[in-house]
């Protein structure tokens, strides 16, 4: 029917059959032409309905539209002119095939859907439509045989046909200008990103990214570089996908979680219970409760939790991404097994000298083609999965994010901050990398498959041998697996301890500086590296010992997703029994009948409680320490579980915990928390909470920046940040957890009034004040009394003294005078203080302000001394110098104030890695290893080449002996030898790899101890200004890149590059002349990685440094959860993160582009190569044979994926050394002097514990001024010395010049005859000892944390604890002094915390004391029990207390007051009060007039 369609023939195989092979014209004009058109007219109708339903915004007509739709128009006059003629011949007598109407009717049509899908592309975001570009390429590769059949016929001078001809040319080559056009991308101003908008053949290409390459090349790449990511996969879109898949399943697991244990507790009451009871409800509370004792002994390590959920959850979040791979893995695996089809003809074709060549050619352009699109599928496959691993680890860190905020205290109790991090770090990159290698699961058993499928059909049963071991080999790997398993569960647990204790370090490192401690800390770190280590080098020689390194990776995943099930399932916290209402309930907050709880496993903390508190009030809360004030205002912003009864609260809540949290950021930051400027109030509030004094001195004033957790501010200004904070919410009630604990008298007094009490800022909202002290009371409307979690009494403050209870007890105890202090106001400008230039603060500045004596300040307290000497009336009033100063701060053109920037930026670094870093990882590893394992994997590589080639040289034997009479000795001969080699092969990389993962332990081993002692011998200043995420960053990320990825990376890059040297070595032994051609793809190969190596080395900086700010902020919201829940600003550190983690993630998916792009341009290189050599196999056909042909194709095939993994071994090494070199610049921060010296002080000094001061001088920096400017003064042997002083004055500089926290700059300090300089800094810390301001404890047991050392015995650690009255709160525990001391003390109170603190100083027993005012968060009565216990047991010392309550001080030997780094005044307290000076007015102040007059 066709030939009668065609006038001609359509199929003849006779075509074919010669050494000119052709195509019949009909088959070219039918067939050949219909393909391309089908597929078009297949596809539109989708296309243009999808473009009708997604209608954006038309975009504005580009040159390329224009362009495109011209050629096209041509092409459409071209047919229309081929009708014409037609039409014009037909009228002759010839009769015209009907081919000949029909092919330029269809093109007609053909074109004109093709100007209609140009023109609706114009509404799409991509302006090319990927089946246009494959209609093009298809349209041009069917047309090429009509194209050659057309010349040969006009070759051979047969004219007939040819203006259809010369259409068919002009025709073509239309079609291949619009691919070439089809190729340009068309930019769209709705989108900046180039991925959005690139064209088919840029997508697939990747070309769309060169511009980024060619920038990093050229500059290195800074985060305004890199395009941000799509929408659909910001951080906040994957969370509400995934959270809306997440409720259903894990619903369902936790009710199958519920069905386990239902049927465990049947299981158990069947057997366990018989005798105890017959009532089954009775049985299952017993068994509960057994339950909840062994949760408790096991802590945390409950296998209770929803399981199985989150891979489930995770599929249907991404299925749609895991599809799209799926197809393209198959098309790849399934186009994997044509190429040895091929090669299986090019072999015949070789052996057979009388195939025609062009079949050949053919197979050779198909090898070329098979490998292209096999590449390209390859390539999309990656990006597809790799996308989806970067997403899933978005979704879980944002997620575990969420989580943190909304946990109840009983879930989060089970994890420390560390734990946390790890889980949001370690945890969601396992998860990544597993995600990206998933569909190695099917993949593998399919190519398996198939590969004995064709293996079973060229050599029949042999291959059985094969597949027999294969199959033995997998249970023993099962088993190693399995060992592999649980020695990573371990490593994670040890991962865990180290990290929480190098966070507690870090945390606490003054206290390890002043108690000399670091040696003790330095050995937990070592033991439990040691530990990890030894886990890390079994798992490497494990490694070693597995072949399919495939399992390993889902192995390390379900260790994570266990983990991440159990957190990401926890309980979250239950509101219900917090009632709010905002109807016309008439109290502000109702207690009812409320009991709460920290632990649902104790007993309540709060019982009982029935409280009404009215609009209005200001209520306060006092009691003992320990008697669950704080817990009472927890459970109010329900941070408590609830065991009965309920609150209800009317109104928005603002919270000031006891122990302040502050964020890093400004300190207007600091205050607004997120709210508006409103400047007047800023103001008001700053004057109010006394913060203008501050400001004046800290180097740019509230634009100062703070430390993380508040690091550069003492406890008192951290304590008026946070109420300040509280004050600019302005909510209705207020929970103030003693916020006046941390500040002075005066200060105290001065916020009372202008904020707490009946005039304060606050009058008119609900207030609850939890405080010690005690003579605000008369002023307060209500007292209630707490005593172990009950309330005793409460009413107002002259109905509780007439009453006689318990806190007219307390009272009594400690009112031995009321004057008429208790009425006296702060005295804001009284003339004598302006004559004596004192600030009304007397509070302390801790010395870790780096910055607090900048020249520029200095004058500043100059002048205004010397302003308020002579004016001394008006002093101009702080608020409007401070606006003044801000005024000049503007002029300045916002320069920033010296020292005003604590926090120094992470040094990014640019540019190529040094090689001084390869070269400290290569002698970290040691230079005989490595010089042995490189040998050993050489020797591994010549045994390849020679197996190979023997094996080539057997295959040739088929052609000498004919098959037929092969001798035995000939037979066994070649069997020997290839055995030998695969035997030597075998065990060189099994001694490589064992030898190599010893080596990189013992690296790592070296790596980090020099890190560790380095950064515990750093001066304080480092830590100050350096924020602990970035340490931690250092001994979490890098150190595990150094321990687990750095080893694989050079390791599979030793054997890439001998594996290229030995399969080109091959090539070029069977066809020298290829030589010429590796010449050249050798320089395009280098160029290409030399572009790229630029880029993704940058993108992994950016990587790095942009996920610190990620883990920073989360450990700073965990911290301080209970505020944020408090404010509800929940919503607002959502974004934060949100934001953090999608700046994160676009270097992320940069990066992964740029391996792509470089991908494709390699395979490329691998697939010409392959190309090139089976051409010289076909030009040299009459040199080679078939064995050789064998040979070298198979290598060649080998070498595309080897090459491209070079590459990527070469920048992935490239990219993990970067680690070594962040640790190294850690390894040579600058110490402080060192520990030990030659020199070391005589026994038993100090014996007397006298301290002589010579003109003693000292500065935080090099260069800033003096804070101690010339002190001269003698202490003698057990004096008792109290330092004053106003905020500045330089009292704690005074400690950290004792402590060699901060070296002299001139003068000495003489204790006993000794210099102290001259002495290792813990000869002297450890013989001095100190109470300091802020109670650190560490996490261990409470004996750890009295005597690290174990250098006294039990009986004198529990003497100290009677001392300290705590005796009876420790003999109360259940493990008395092994008793588990949480991260920071947490599970203690602050006042208990304070007394263990008290408890480690009298331990030490050494003769000199100094104490930074250290009862700041006591209850008076305890109060009254140190100064007692000091008073007595310290009576030989020689002691020096930095005051902020005068009354501490008043039976003081002689009293230091300090003013600007000088002593103003120094004597007896009687001598100073009788002379009007400074200390008279502080005195005068605070209402004592005489030493006997002292007041609490």
């Amino acid at each position: 029917m066709l030939e009668k369609f065609c006038n001609s023939t359509f199929w003849n195989s006779s075509f074919l059959d010669s050494p000119e092979a052709d195509l019949p014209l009909c088959f070219e004009q039918t067939v050949l032409v219909w393909i391309p058109s089908g597929f078009l007219w297949f596809l539109a109708p989708w296309q243009l309905l999808h473009v009708y339903r997604s209608k954006i915004k038309r975009s504005p007509i580009t040159k390329l539209y224009l362009a495109k739709q011209v050629l096209v128009g041509f092409l459409l006059i071209l047919a229309a002119i081929e009708l014409a003629l037609v039409l014009t011949e037909d009228s002759g007598k010839a009769t015209v095939p009907a081919i000949r109407y029909t092919n330029p009717s269809l093109y007609l049509a053909t074109w004109l859907l093709v100007l209609l899908i140009q023109h609706s592309r114009r509404w799409c975001l991509q302006k090319d439509s990927w089946f246009l570009s494959l209609f093009w390429i298809l349209s041009i590769l069917c047309g090429v045989f009509q194209l050659q059949t057309l010349i040969r016929t006009l070759l051979k001078g047969s004219n007939s046909n040819l203006a259809y001809s010369c259409l068919f040319f002009i025709c073509y080559a239309l079609q291949i200008l619009m691919l070439i056009l089809s190729a340009f991308s068309e930019k769209d101003a709705s989108s900046t990103n180039p991925s959005f908008t690139a064209s088919f053949l840029s997508s697939i290409t990747f070309s769309w990214y060169d511009s980024i390459i060619m920038k990093g090349y050229k500059q290195p790449l800074t985060l305004e570089d890199v395009w941000d990511v799509d929408e659909e996969i910001k951080t906040k879109a994957l969370v509400s996908t995934f959270e809306k898949h997440m409720a259903g399943e894990l619903q369902k697991a936790r009710k199958a979680l519920q069905g386990r244990q239902r049927r465990k507790a049947r299981r158990g009451s069947g057997d366990g219970l018989h005798g105890v009871n017959k009532d089954q409800s009775q049985s299952q509370d017993i068994l509960v409760l057994e339950e909840a004792k062994k949760k408790t002994k096991k802590s945390g390590t409950t296998k209770n939790f929803p399981k199985s959920w989150l891979v489930k959850t995770l599929f249907k979040t991404f299925y749609i991404m895991l599809l799209k791979s799926f197809l393209l893995k198959l098309v790849h695996d399934l186009l994997m097994f044509l190429n040895p089809q091929l090669l299986k003809l090019l072999i015949s074709f070789a052996n057979d000298r009388d195939t025609y060549v062009w079949t050949a050619y053919l197979y050779s352009v198909l090898f070329f083609v098979v490998a292209l699109i096999q590449s390209l599928c390859l390539q999309c496959y990656f990006q597809i999965c790799f996308k989806l691993g970067a997403t899933v680890r978005t979704t879980i860190m944002a997620s575990i994010y969420k989580k943190t905020l909304t946990l109840s205290n009983q879930a989060r109790k089970q994890y420390t901050i560390g734990e946390t991090v790890n889980l949001m770090s370690v945890d969601a990159q396992k998860l990544m990398d597993v995600t990206s290698y998933f569909h190695l699961l099917w993949s593998n058993v399919l190519q398996i498959t198939l590969s004995i499928y064709f293996l079973w059909a060229e050599l029949g049963p042999s291959i059985l041998a094969g597949v027999g071991v294969m199959v033995l080999l997998i249970p023993v790997n099962g088993i190693l697996v399995a060992k592999s398993k649980a020695v990573q569960v371990k490593n994670m647990k040890n991962k865990d301890k180290r990290l929480k204790i190098m966070n507690e370090i870090l945390n606490g490192m003054k206290i390890l500086k002043y108690f000399a401690w670091e040696p003790s800390f330095k050995n937990q770190v070592h033991e439990l590296r040691k530990k990890e280590l030894k886990n890390l080098l079994t798992f490497g020689q494990m490694q070693s010992v597995i072949m399919f390194l495939l399992y390993i990776s889902p192995v390390l995943a379900s260790v994570s997703r266990d983990r991440l099930e159990q957190y990401l399932g926890g309980d979250d916290l239950d509101p219900s029994a917090i009632r709010r209402c905002d109807c016309n309930f008439d109290k502000a907050v109702q207690f009812s009948e409320a009991s709460f709880t920290w632990d649902r496993d104790s007993e309540a903390t709060i019982r009982d409680v029935n409280l009404d508190i009215m609009p209005g009030q200001l209520v306060a809360v006092v009691g003992t320490v320990g008697s669950g004030k704080s817990s009472l205002m927890s459970a109010m912003l329900g941070e408590m579980e609830n065991v009965h009864g309920h609150i209800t609260i009317k109104g928005t809540i603002a919270y000031v915990p006891q122990q302040s949290w502050i964020q890093n950021g400004t300190i207007k930051d600091n205050i607004l928390f997120g709210s508006e400027l409103d400047e007047k109030r800023y103001q008001q509030i700053l004057e109010a909470c006394a913060l203008l004094q501050d400001l004046e001195v800290l180097p740019g004033g509230d634009l100062a920046e703070i430390g993380e957790k508040g690091i550069n501010l003492s406890g008192g200004q951290k304590q008026r940040i946070s109420l300040a904070r509280a004050i600019y919410q302005n909510s209705d009630i207020y929970v103030l957890d003693d916020p006046l604990s941390a500040v002075d008298a005066h200060v105290e007094k001065h916020i009372f009034n202008k904020v707490l009490g009946p005039k304060g800022l606050l009058k008119g909202k609900t207030r609850l004040l939890v405080t010690h002290s005690i003579h605000f009371l008369p002023q307060v409307d209500e007292i209630v009394v707490l005593g172990n979690g009950t309330i005793l009494e409460k009413g107002s403050y002259s109905t509780l003294l007439a009453k006689k209870g318990s806190f007219a007890k307390i009272l009594k105890t400690f009112t031995k005078q009321t004057g008429p202090e208790e009425e006296a106001t702060v005295n804001e400008d009284t003339e004598e203080e302006d004559d004596c230039g004192l600030m009304p603060s007397v509070e302390e500045i801790p010395e870790d302000v780096a910055s607090l004596t900048m020249k520029r300040e200095n004058s500043l307290h100059r002048i205004l001394s010397r302003n308020s000497r002579s004016n001394s009336k008006h002093r101009k009033s702080l608020r409007n110098s401070l606006k003044t100063r801000n005024v000049n701060t503007l002029k300045e053109e916002e320069e920033l104030v010296k020292g005003q920037k604590l926090i120094k930026k992470e040094f990014i670094q640019t540019g190529k890695v040094k090689f001084s870093n390869y070269l400290k990882y290569l002698r970290a590893i040691g230079w005989f290893s490595i010089f042995f394992i490189v040998f050993a994997y050489v020797i591994n590589s010549v045994a390849y080449i020679g197996s190979n080639l023997w094996l080539s040289a057997w295959t040739n034997d088929s052609k000498t002996f004919n098959g037929t009479n092969y001798p035995a000795s000939q037979r066994d001969l070649r069997i020997g030898v290839y055995g030998a080699l695969g035997l030597v092969q075998g065990a060189f990389v099994l001694i490589a790899n064992l030898w190599n993962a010893h080596g990189s332990t013992h690296a790592s081993n070296i790596l980090h101890r020099q890190l560790l002692s380095n950064i515990l011998q750093a001066p304080m200043s480092f830590f100050d200004t350096t924020p602990t995420g970035r340490i931690v960053n250092r001994f979490a990320g890098d150190i595990s890149t150094v321990d687990d990825t750095l080893p694989l990376s050079l390791r599979s890059w030793i054997l890439c590059f001998l594996g290229i040297i030995s399969t080109l070595v091959m090539i070029c032994t069977a066809t020298p002349i290829f030589v010429v051609i590796i010449i050249p793809l050798g320089l395009i190969y280098m160029s290409v990685q030399i572009f790229y190596v630029a880029t993704s080395r940058q993108l992994k900086r950016l990587d790095s440094v942009t996920r610190s700010p990620i883990y920073s902020h989360f450990s700073e919201t965990v911290s301080g959860l209970s505020i944020i829940r408090a404010f509800e600003h929940q919503q607002r550190f959502l974004k934060h993160n949100e934001v953090g983690i999608d700046t994160n993630q676009k270097c992320v998916f940069s990066w992964i582009v740029s391996n792509r792009w470089l991908a494709v341009r390699l395979e490329l290189i691998g697939n010409l190569i392959v190309f090139f050599s089976s051409l010289m196999m076909v030009i040299y056909r009459d040199t080679l044979s078939g064995d050789t042909v064998g040979f070298v194709l198979s290598n060649a095939l080998n070498i595309t994926q080897t090459l491209n993994w070079l590459v990527r071994m070469t920048s992935e090494i490239e990219t993990n050394i970067v680690a070594v070199e962040r640790i190294n610049e850690y390894i040579k921060v600058e110490n402080e002097a060192p520990w030990v010296t030659d020199k070391r002080p005589p026994p038993g000094w100090p014996s007397k514990g006298e301290i002589r001061f010579n003109n003693y001088q000292v500065r935080y920096r090099p260069e800033l001024d003096l804070v101690l400017r010339g002190i001269t003064c003698d202490i003698r042997s057990m004096e008792k010395i109290g330092v004053v002083g106003r905020t500045g004055a330089g009292k704690s500089s005074l400690t950290n010049g004792l402590f060699r926290i901060l070296e002299a700059a001139g003068g000495q300090i003489i204790i006993d005859g000794v210099d102290i300089a001259s002495i290792g800094l813990h000869d002297l810390r450890k013989k001095l000892t100190i109470i300091p301001q802020d109670p650190i404890l560490f996490s261990g047991s409470l004996r750890m944390n009295l005597d690290p050392f174990n250098n006294h015995s039990d009986e004198e650690i529990w003497k100290a604890l009677e001392l300290a009255h705590l005796k009876s709160f420790v003999s109360g525990l259940q493990l008395g002094l092994s008793h588990e001391v949480t991260e920071a003390g947490d599970n203690l109170s602050i006042g208990q915390r304070q007394l263990l603190c008290l408890a480690r100083a009298l331990l030490r027993k050494s003769k000199i004391l100094v104490m930074d005012e250290a009862t700041a968060a006591v209850d008076l009565e305890t109060d009254h029990l140190i100064q007692t216990t000091i008073q007595k047991e310290f009576s030989h010392c020689t002691t020096i207390t930095i005051a902020h309550r005068l009354h501490t001080i008043m039976d003081s030997d002689k009293i230091m007051v300090l003013d600007n780094g000088k002593i103003v005044e120094y004597g007896s307290p009687q001598e100073l009060l009788r002379n009007s000076g400074p200390f008279y007015l502080m005195a005068k102040e605070v209402g004592i007039e005489s030493v006997n007059s002292t007041s609490f």
